[in-house]
């Protein structure tokens, strides 16, 4: 009974260095760039949703399988199938028929992720010189693809049946593309000079 009330304090006192970089810099930081009234006003992170397109292996069970244990490797949660919500005869695809992958992560998760990813996945990236600074969608959100899953340390190279891409859409609260733009610097994120 002891131990389990101390995990659970351990738990409750953890904090991603992201979040503490957040907290401790980022908010003074931005609120005097911007002048916030309020720091509650500063945009904060508010979702990542990683997606993963199957295109050719939609007919194949075991590959799906397979590419599913790959995002619940790479994101430490269980992704969710999704479905054709249309047929469409030029790309052979029926209604309801599975044809991707997606997970979203919120709070002490998505934190962590987004760590692995600045930190970690983007410098494994071969000839990575930044991404791209275009990539925002005009409300404060930034979404960017990745070619391989094997920039994550969590794939084994021998291990993996094919290279597929991935999508990643970073959510913020942010209001415009230069709030999140200078969010997501602050928070680490290497943007081309």
């Amino acid at each position: 009974m002891a131990k389990e009330k101390k995990t659970a304090d351990a738990e409750k006192a953890y904090k991603s260095r992201v979040l503490e970089s957040y907290e401790k810099e980022v908010v003074p930081a931005l609120v005097k760039k911007f002048g916030y009234k309020n720091p509650m006003e500063v945009p904060k992170l508010v979702k990542i949703v990683v997606s993963s397109g199957l295109g050719d292996i939609k007919d194949n069970a075991k590959s799906i399988q397979t590419a599913q244990n790959e995002i619940k490797q790479i994101t430490g949660q269980q992704p969710v199938l999704t479905k054709a919500k249309k047929s469409v005869a030029n790309f052979k695809v029926r209604e309801g028929m599975t044809i991707g992958l997606k997970v979203t992560l919120r709070g002490k998760m998505m934190y962590d992720f987004y760590d692995k990813f600045v930190s970690i996945a983007l410098p494994r990236v071969r000839d990575f010189r930044g991404v791209p600074t275009e990539s925002f969608d005009g409300k404060g959100n930034y979404c960017m693809g990745v070619k391989e899953q094997l920039i994550f340390p969590e794939i084994q190279y021998d291990q993996v049946e094919k290279i597929r891409g991935m999508d990643i859409c970073i959510v913020t609260s942010a209001k415009t593309d230069e709030e999140a733009r200078e969010l997501l610097r602050a928070l680490g994120m290497p943007f081309k000079k």
